[in-house]
């Protein structure tokens, strides 16, 4: 009977459910959500997107390098090579190409000319499949540091708010600081994800 209401206000149970949580947070705290949830849709997004084209590319070599491997000459190789798909035709035809010109001068020089004209077509193709990957990067590098940002905010506030309270009584402090906790949470969410796959997607690129 003798308690009063702020003390009553302090001791009501929270919703402690991660959709309970988010909508009680400040709206720093919110934004802060919606951006790391959003930057997740993106790497899964990505991620769908990069195998379907990572997978194509790596079922389109396999034909050149059968092609290659069963070819006793280059003139064998290039009608395998032109029916493989654009890059592989261009493979080709630099290298038929390189060969008119370089006639005549040494097997070594050949095979120099040769080899920075083939890696010029690759970095071109790497570039191409590389597409993409470097919003992944950038999501796991960042994402830590913007979900530890919404929590420094929401513990702040928390504090704040045990201040206005002027009470210690947990059910006025857990609920603030757990807000601010899952926005690490959703940081780590997100960019753990984002670099694993980044690291996936490097290696089949190399």
């Amino acid at each position: 009977a003798g308690t009063s209401p702020a003390v009553d206000r302090a001791t009501l149970p929270h919703d402690l459910s991660p959709m309970g949580m988010f909508l009680a947070a400040d709206w720093v705290v919110k934004a802060v959500m919606i951006g790391l949830l959003f930057a997740s849709v993106v790497t899964w997004t990505v991620w769908l997107f990069k195998s379907i084209e990572m997978g194509k590319a790596m079922a389109a070599l396999r034909g050149p390098k059968q092609a290659l491997a069963s070819a006793a000459t280059l003139t064998d190789a290039l009608p395998t090579l032109a029916a493989a798909g654009p890059l592989f035709a261009r493979l080709g035809t630099a290298t038929e190409d390189e060969l008119r010109h370089s006639a005549g001068l040494p097997a070594e020089g050949t095979k120099e000319r040769l080899a920075m004209r083939l890696a010029r077509i690759e970095a071109e193709a790497g570039r191409k499949l590389n597409r993409g990957t470097g919003v992944l990067a950038t999501i796991g590098s960042t994402a830590p540091f913007v979900g530890l940002f919404g929590t420094v905010w929401g513990i702040m506030n928390a504090f704040i708010g045990i201040s206005r309270a002027q009470t210690t009584n947990l059910s006025v402090v857990a609920p603030g600081i757990a807000e601010a906790l899952l926005a690490t949470a959703l940081g780590l969410v997100a960019a753990i994800p984002a670099v694993m796959i980044y690291n996936v997607f490097a290696r089949g690129l190399a």
